[in-house]
């Protein structure tokens, strides 16, 4: 059984489809990416799989359980966090708290019990900050730094931070919204390094990219989305000469570099 299926989901917005009749199903553990055009459809169907809109016909399954009405909140309890277009960090928190508060999805303190200063919210707390602190080491933040505010990051490295709190909340499945945006070609190819240990522990990573040789170079499988249809679907290299995804992306019979950035 597939980990996530979409199955003939399709969204719409008064007279606009943004998504089209996609079906399609991401295995446990696999690296899956979402490439298209400007426009294509890709953040709707990233929303409807985290909750944030729902399908206006069609479902969304995770474990073969239907979350295509589910709340956001009770998706993410689920296992499925994600990362945004726009970051959405807390600036004026340092390294560690805004990691932490990706980690307290996973608490199970209750609100009296923090009233009470019981110490199962203490020992919560902690482990909480050393797990964000083991994250921020992965992802290249020196212990030094821990305690900078986020605000004082630069844009690339501000993507890593919100990564790493993704990742303090434990999921089973990963969205990553265009993790490269504003990323330079040194700091892209550190997070291809990055994606790659990801995918030894067995995580699971659906991640819309707009950088080709990245989405490329990281996927087990590729999907494309245009004008909210989805066009193409298998394996990157296969993609990558699809006489329609070539169409979509350059409107010519050029084939596709793999250093070419999507528009």
């Amino acid at each position: 059984m597939s980990l996530l299926e979409l199955r003939d989901v399709s969204k719409q917005f008064g007279g606009l489809k943004a998504v089209e009749s996609v079906s399609l199903a991401v295995s446990a553990g696999e690296i899956f990416a979402i490439i298209g055009p400007n426009g294509a459809g890709k953040t709707t169907a990233f929303n409807m799989i985290a909750g944030e809109i729902h399908p206006t016909s069609g479902k969304v399954l995770l474990d073969g359980h239907d979350i295509s009405r589910a709340p956001a909140y009770r998706i993410a309890g689920s296992g499925i966090n994600r990362t945004f277009q726009n970051i959405r960090l807390f600036p004026s928190l340092n390294l560690i708290e805004n990691v932490v508060v990706g980690a307290h999805r996973t608490f199970r303190s209750t609100f009296l019990e923090v009233a009470l200063f019981l110490p199962r919210p203490s020992r919560e707390e902690a482990a909480a900050r050393a797990i964000a602190a083991e994250w921020l080491e992965f992802f290249g933040f020196p212990a030094e730094t821990h305690d900078s505010p986020a605000g004082s990051l630069p844009y690339g490295r501000r993507r890593l931070l919100e990564m790493a709190r993704a990742l303090a909340a434990k999921p089973r499945l990963l969205l990553l919204d265009e993790p490269t945006a504003g990323m330079n070609d040194a700091e892209a190819d550190h997070f291809v390094d990055l994606v790659t240990r990801l995918r030894e522990t067995g995580l699971t990573i659906i991640l819309i990219e707009h950088n080709m040789r990245v989405a490329m170079q990281v996927s087990n499988r590729v999907a494309v989305l245009n004008f909210g249809r989805l066009i193409s679907l298998g394996k990157p290299a296969e993609v990558r000469e699809n006489p329609e995804v070539i169409q979509a992306y350059l409107g010519t019979g050029e084939p596709i570099r793999r250093n070419r950035r999507a528009s």
